[in-house]
Formats: structure tokens, sequence, C-alpha cells
């Protein structure tokens, strides 16, 4: 299988009312589950690739990626590490 090429990795940011909560996590939740971003990616891009991709682009740490498949492609929630935020990510790709 061929390689995935780091610019081709990331594809659009996916945004709904759930994937908004993801970004500073709702009073509810007491903001537990923040601090993360959710982006269609390659469907060949393996973990290890989505996050040298989004740290090279968006100049941050990545603590962890999760990833699933759905009809619409392949989908990663991007955690970010302390002292980054999903916020800052969110504004610089027009998700507000």
């Amino acid at each position: 299988m061929d390689e995935v090429k780091q610019s081709d990795v990331l594809i659009r940011p996916y945004v709904t009312e759930k994937t908004l909560n993801l970004l500073s996590g709702t009073p509810a939740q007491r903001y537990r589950d923040g601090n993360k971003i959710e982006f269609i990616v390659h469907r060949h891009a393996t973990k290890t690739d989505i996050k040298a991709a989004f740290e090279e682009r968006f100049e941050v740490k990545v603590e962890n990626v999760w990833t699933k498949i759905q009809k619409d492609g392949k989908h990663a929630i991007i955690k970010l590490a302390e002292g980054y935020s999903a916020d800052d990510v969110g504004m610089r790709v027009g998700v507000f």
C-alpha cells in the first residue's frame, strides 16, 4: 500500500453540534471531555500519520487520536495536549 502524503491526510474539519461540544466540553460534563476536534481524514491514513500531519500543520502537540470509519469517510477525533487549545485551532480552520 502506498504511503499517504502528509499534505493529503487532513481533508476538512467535521462540524456538528456534538463536535462543537468536544472543543471545550459542556458544563454537564464538567469540561472533562473538552479540547478535542474532529476531522475527516484520508481513508488510508494511520493514527501516526494523522498525529504528525496535525502537529505540523497547526503547530500544536497531540495527546491522542481516535478514528472511526463512517459512510462519509474516515473520521479522526484529535485530543490536544494540555497547554494547547482546540478552540484556537477551530478558529484558524473556520469552525466558528
